[in-house]
This record gives C-alpha cells, sequence and structure tokens, in this order.
C-alpha cells in the first residue's frame, strides 16, 4: 500500500502531520467497537474506585512527608491541570540518582532545558529563517558542482573545457524545470511533499521506498560531501591542516549534531548568517569578475595546455553532465519540510523555493561563466572557487572573507540533511517502513534518534573516504536524482487522477522534470557505475528490501495485537484454550484468567519470605521450587521447610551438575507445556543494591531467569524488591 493508503480511520493526513502523539496511533474504528464489547463482558471481583490509596494523589490535601525517596514521591511535581488529569511538572523528569541528576545538567546546559509538547507549534521557522536552513546545501552545492564538471571535462584536455557552458545552460534548464515541477507539487501536497509520500501515494509502496532509499542515501552524503568540501576550503587557505582532514570533519559533524540537537529554531538561528554571507561573497565575486571581464571587452582567457589523459566521447560529457548536476542536490528540501514552516505552510514553502531556485541558477551560470571567461582549470592543491577569488580579490580582505564564507556554508550545508533526513524517518516510521523509535521527539522538540543515526552514517561513510571530495561526488547524484524522477513521475500520475483545473500544464511540466532528472540518473548510474556508483545501485534495492522487512515484522505485530470481538460464550467456554496455540496470552477478561503463581526460593531468608507472602497474598495457587546441588542439600532444605511451617506446596529439584538457571527454565517450561491455557506468574526475589559497583560482587540470577523466559508465552516475570540498608 502506499504512503496515504496505509493511513487508519478517516485521517487522510496522519501520515505527513509531525505531533508529539504520534507515537500513540489511535484505535481505528473496528478496534473501538471490539474494545465496548469487551468492555461489556469485564467482570472484576470489585469496584473500579475503591482502592487503598487516592490516585489523584490527595490533591485536596497536604502531600506525603518527605522521605529518602522524597525526590520521586513529592505531590508539588504533579498539578491538576483538568478534573480527571495531572499534569507531571518539570521536577517529576529528573532522575532520583545523584549520577543522572548531574548527566541531565549537563545535557540542558549544552542543548538548552526541554521544551513542553505544546511548543511544537510554535517550533516553525519564518521564510528568512528558513531559507538559509533549506538552501543551505543547494546554495554550497555551487562552490563544488562546476568544479566537479571541470574535473571530468578536463580529462580530455584543456581544449574540451569549452564545453562547460553548454553543459551549463543545459543544467539551468534542468534546475528551473525541477524547481517548478516541485512548486506545483507543494499546493498539492500542502502536508508534506516529499518524495517517499508523492511516489508511494501515486506509484506504490515499491516506488516510495525506492525514493526514501534514495534520499537517505542523498542525505548521507550530503553531510559527507559537504563537511569534505568544507574542509578543502579550509585546507586550501591553510594548506598545514591538510594532515587534520579526517578529525576536523568528525568535530564538525558533531558539533552539527549538537546545535541541531537544541531544535529548529536554534539551529536555524545559528545557520542564518554563514548562508547569507556566502551568496554575498559570491555575488561579489561575480561582480568585480564579471566587470573586470566587461573591461576586456568579455574576451576569454585561453586555459593552460592540460595533456589529454581520455579521449573526448559521449561517456565522458554525460559523466561531466552528471557531476555538474550535484549542483541540484538539496532542491527537494523544501518540500520535505512543509510542516516546518509557520502558517499558511504550504504558501510561505513555496515562495522559498522560488527563492532558493532564483540564486541557485544565477549563482552557477554566473560562476561557470566567470571560470570559462578567466580561463582557469581545476588543480589538485585549491579549489577552482579559491582560484576564483585569489584572481578577482588579489589583494585585501575580500579572499579570506571569500573562503571563510565557502568554509562555513559548507560545513554548515550539512544542516539541510540534519533538518529532513529525521523529518523523513518519522514519515517512514508512521507507515511501518522504519522503527517506530524515530517517532519520538526529544527534549527539544528534535527527532533526537534520526538526528544521531544520520550523524553516525555520515561519520563513518567521511572516515572510510577520509574525506575526499572527488571520491564521494560519484556517489551523490544516484540516489538524489532517483528521488527527483520518482517525485515527478508520481505527480504526473497525480494530476492525471484528480484532473484540477490547469491539470494539463501542470502535467507537461511534472513530465518534462521527470524526463529530465530520469535522464541525469541514468547517465549518472552508468556513467560513474565504476567509480563508486555501484555502491548505491546496490544500497537502494537493499533499503527497499529492509523497509519491507520492518513492515512485515509490525504488520505481524499489529495482528497479534489488535482487538477482536470477544467470541460468544459457550457452554464450555470458561475451560476452553484461548489464544494463539490455547495459549493464556489470548485472554482480554479477568474472569478468563486462570493462575499459577511459582517461587524460585534458593534459600529461607528475608527475601524468600517476603516473595512467598506477597505471592500467597495475592489468594492464587502458589508452588515454591528450590534447585539444589545434591541430595543431602535437597534433604536439608526440606527440613527448614517443614521446620517454617510447610505453608505452601515445595518442589525439590536436585540439579546435579550444579547449573540453576537452565533446570528452572525448563521445569517452567514444562510447567507450562502441560497446561497452556495458565497464566504462569514467577515471583523472584530481588535484593536491590545501593550502590552500582555492588553488583558485581553478586549473581543477578533473577535478571538472568527473566531472560531465559522472556520467549515464552503465557509466562509473566515480576520481583519482589528488598532494599539494603547501609
Amino acid at each position: 500500500m502506499g504512503a496515504q493508503t496505509e493511513r487508519q480511520g478517516d485521517e487522510p493526513d496522519r501520515g505527513t502531520l509531525v505531533t508529539p502523539s504520534a507515537e500513540f496511533p489511535p484505535l481505528g474504528p473496528e478496534e473501538q467497537a471490539a474494545l465496548g464489547r469487551i468492555g461489556e463482558r469485564w467482570q472484576t471481583p470489585r469496584h473500579a474506585d475503591e482502592l487503598p490509596v487516592d490516585p489523584t494523589l490527595g490533591r485536596n490535601r497536604p502531600g506525603p512527608a518527605p522521605s529518602r525517596f522524597g525526590r520521586l514521591a513529592p505531590i508539588n511535581m504533579f498539578t491538576v491541570e483538568e478534573p480527571d488529569e495531572l499534569c507531571a511538572t518539570g521536577p517529576a523528569h529528573e532522575p532520583g540518582s545523584r549520577t543522572g541528576r548531574v548527566l541531565t545538567r549537563l545535557r540542558r546546559t549544552l542543548f538548552g532545558p526541554p521544551l513542553s509538547s505544546s511548543a511544537v507549534l510554535y517550533e516553525r521557522m519564518r521564510k528568512l529563517i528558513a531559507l538559509p536552513i533549506l538552501s543551505s546545501d543547494l546554495l554550497s552545492s555551487v562552490a563544488y558542482g562546476p568544479e566537479a564538471m571541470l574535473v571530468v571535462l578536463v580529462l580530455a584536455g584543456s581544449g574540451a573545457l569549452g564545453l562547460s557552458l553548454p553543459l551549463a545552460a543545459v543544467l539551468v534548464v534542468l534546475m528551473i524545470a525541477v524547481g517548478l515541477s516541485y512548486r506545483q507539487t507543494i499546493p498539492a501536497y500542502p502536508h508534506g511533499a516529499g518524495s517517499y509520500i508523492v511516489a508511494g501515494d501515486n506509484l506504490g509502496t515499491t516506488a516510495g521506498l525506492a525514493a526514501a532509499a534514495g534520499l537517505m542515501l542523498d542525505y548521507v552524503l550530503t553531510v559527507s560531501v559537504s563537511i569534505a568540501a568544507g574542509v578543502s576550503a579550509i585546507t586550501s587557505a591553510m594548506p598545514g591542516l591538510t594532515p587534520f582532514t579526517v578529525p576536523l570533519g568528525v568535530l564538525v559533524i558533531a558539533v552539527l549534531l549538537a546545535g541541531n540537537l537544541r531544535g529548529v529554531r536554534t539551529a536555524g538561528n545559528i545557520f542564518v548568517l554563514p548562508t547569507y554571507a556566502f551568496v554575498a561573497a559570491v555575488l561579489a565575486v561575480l561582480v568585480v569578475g564579471y566587470a573586470r571581464a566587461a573591461a576586456r571587452g568579455f574576451a576569454p582567457v585561453p586555459p593552460p595546455p592540460v595533456p589529454a589523459a581520455e579521449g573526448l566521447g559521449l561517456l565522458l560529457v554525460l559523466r561531466a553532465f552528471s557531476s555538474g548536476a550535484v549542483s541540484m542536490t538539496g532542491i527537494e528540501a523544501v518540500s520535505n519540510a512543509i510542516p516546518a514552516f509557520r502558517p499558511r505552510e504550504w504558501r510561505n514553502a513555496r515562495t522559498t523555493l522560488g527563492w532558493m531556485v532564483t540564486m541557485l541558477v544565477v549563482l552557477f551560470a554566473g560562476l561557470i561563466g566567470l571560470i570559462h571567461l578567466n580561463g582557469l582549470v581545476p588543480r589538485p592543491d585549491q579549489t577552482i572557487l579559491s582560484q576564483l577569488g585569489r584572481l578577482t580579490f588579489p589583494t585585501g580582505p575580500w579572499y579570506a572573507f571569500l573562503q571563510a564564507a565557502t568554509a562555513l556554508i559548507l560545513l554548515l550545508a550539512a544542516n539541510t540533511a540534519f533538518n529532513d533526513f529525521p523529518r523523513l524517518l518519522f514519515f517512514m516510521a508512521r507507515n511501518g517502513h522504519a522503527p517506530r523509535r524515530f517517532l519520538h521527539l526529544g527534549d527539544r522538540l528534535s527527532f533526537n534518534n534520526g538526528l544521531v543515526a544520520l550523524a553516525v552514517a555520515a561519520a563513518l561513510i567521511f572516515v572510510a573516504f577520509r574525506g575526499h571530495t572527488a571520491s564521494l561526488i560519484p556517489l551523490y547524484a544516484v540516489g538524489v536524482f532517483l528521488a527527483f524522477t520518482l517525485s515527478q513521475a508520481g505527480m504526473v500520475v497525480h494530476w492525471r487522477r484528480h484532473r484540477d483545473r490547469g491539470w494539463r500544464r501542470r502535467l507537461v511540466l511534472n513530465a518534462v522534470g521527470a524526463t529530465l532528472s530520469g535522464l541525469v540518473l541514468v547517465t549518472a548510474a552508468i556513467g560513474k557505475f565504476a567509480q563508486g556508483a555501484w555502491l548505491v545501485v546496490i544500497a537502494v534495492p537493499t533499503l527497499v528490501l529492509l523497509s519491507r522487512g520492518i513492515h512485515r515484522h509490525y504488520a505481524r505485530l499489529d495482528d497479534n495485537l489488535t482487538l477482536h470481538p470477544p467470541p460468544s460464550p459457550g457452554p464450555t467456554s470458561g475451560n476452553a484454550p484461548r489464544g494463539p496455540g490455547g495459549s493464556a496470552e489470548g485472554e482480554r477478561l479477568p474472569q478468563e484468567v486462570r493462575h499459577l503463581v511459582v517461587v524460585p526460593v534458593a534459600r529461607l531468608n528475608r527475601a524468600s519470605l517476603r516473595a512467598m507472602a506477597y505471592a500467597a497474598s495475592l489468594g492464587q495457587p502458589t508452588l515454591a521450587v528450590h534447585i539444589a546441588p545434591e541430595d543431602a542439600e535437597a534433604d536439608r532444605f526440606r527440613d527448614q521447610w517443614r521446620a517454617w511451617g510447610d505453608h505452601l506446596r515445595l518442589e525439590t529439584i536436585v540439579s546435579p551438575y550444579r547449573a540453576v538457571i537452565g533446570p528452572l527454565a525448563h521445569y517452567l517450561e514444562a510447567l507450562h507445556a502441560t497446561r497452556p491455557e495458565l497464566t504462569l506468574t514467577v515471583i523472584v526475589p530481588e535484593v536491590v543494591l545501593r550502590h552500582r559497583w555492588h553488583r558485581l560482587l553478586h549473581s543477578r540470577a533473577e535478571q538472568r531467569l527473566r531472560a531465559a523466559l522472556r520467549a515464552l508465552p503465557g509466562v509473566v516475570v515480576t520481583s519482589v524488591p528488598v532494599h539494603v540498608a547501609e
């Protein structure tokens, strides 16, 4: 099913809305009806309101006196918001241990205090903030996109550099076509027009997942390539830092992660100035450069002679074209982040995208033309933008300003990926195609799990390629243009289905965008296959299969957990096995539950006696089990048991090989297999230690037993704690 067809109930836009409640989806109409029918048959031995404590925590009287655990119990940690609702205050979120409180204070110092769930409505971006956040990737790519194209052309000798102008003209047409296509995609999907949603809604699940896989790879590579290009700009100006390329890149990724963990608005304020500074610096280079070219009649300077390493053929030209197309990466960022804008979201997003595409065309075309007029060729020791800056500003502070602005925007261009990658995972998780932990909003209303996943993946790739931009570029274009192609093709299907006013014109525009993007996709996949694009060609279907596997798992889980109406009671229904395979896990009514309580007892002391007293107080059949290493110890324990009074049924098991957990777990499994309709409750006495290092002095058998029984259906393991006073 597509991204929208998998939504539940009557919420057509449920899969695109970003709310803190996404982790708790509502019940569908059928489950709601089943819940009511189950409730009608629910029988409890006492009235629901007959509780030994006041669940309102005595909201009309003073709270309990402070105790040694007072940080967790005071009533002032909860306030009354509605008649039947308590609200946890700030102190209620503080951990109880001193170490936990110190770590919490450190985290809040680094990332800021937590934000209320209601603040999600205000953690939005206005256009002037959204433009630098979402365009940093797109605009920064002009710092390495033209050079990536020229690096391929110069393989055929300096004479082939003249092809940069016609190739740039085709790329400008592609930029405008794709930009206009996304501009009309935004109002068609006003709650989020990401390629995953558009392709999945119109072309099916596989197409949507393929687009998502391409985008995920693009976002990870955006971080790696941007950081690599930014560090390269720094080392071009300060060659002494070249040996520290990898540590510098990893450090920048960590700083970007920390900045984004502080929230959308805070991150936006951090990244505003570098983007605008870069645009101003490049515009200054273009103005001064073209003024000097006009003074000499726009006569191009011949490039220095470069011997040809390859013949000039169609394949080389296509490789150069696809390399230059990386200047378009990031053009889809706005359509993915529509919910992050202030109302009206889609209108502000469309306006921001228009500004971005306009600036991209001006900067890209201007730089290609100026590079051609000055006869520059790529050099291994200096970026071509650095060469242009030195030529344009031979004296004064302007060259340093250009390099600093370039380095900053390249380093911070990865922020576009940090904004969109977690949001993509959120949408996928809503549809069950990604782990549901990516639905969680952190303290600062940011998708912490998605941010950390992106940072780790990008750092691994950056380290693996040792920060070489030229090695990463071949991996870059395939994923993003796959997403472009599927998104635009999906919009063609969308217009054919809906046939709104002017749908033919919109369909043609999206068809042009899909065709041009598809050509770049095929060109990049073929032309750069041997240079590393094969990794992406393999990774995309692998991610699609992984996403489908995740979806199958969640589908099976939901099928097992979905509420169904209870069967009609029959004459023998009271004793009939219920649930899968006759298991007690199928029981949903208290009168259907049949208990057997088992208490493992190693020795008779205060902990075991408390556990047995707790078990007997439940009023259910109770069995004590003792594991003895030899017959003599078993006899001694039975003598102690009779001295205690033999109040519970005791079963002694001799384990001649001295193992405890294995024989006990298998014995409990045998009990469960004998009567699978029974709910087997294992009550384990547990000594609670005051200090963590004391755990090294104990076997922690209760945790090992819990792990051994976790896979057994119909078994409940609970512990009765006994605190050690020190």
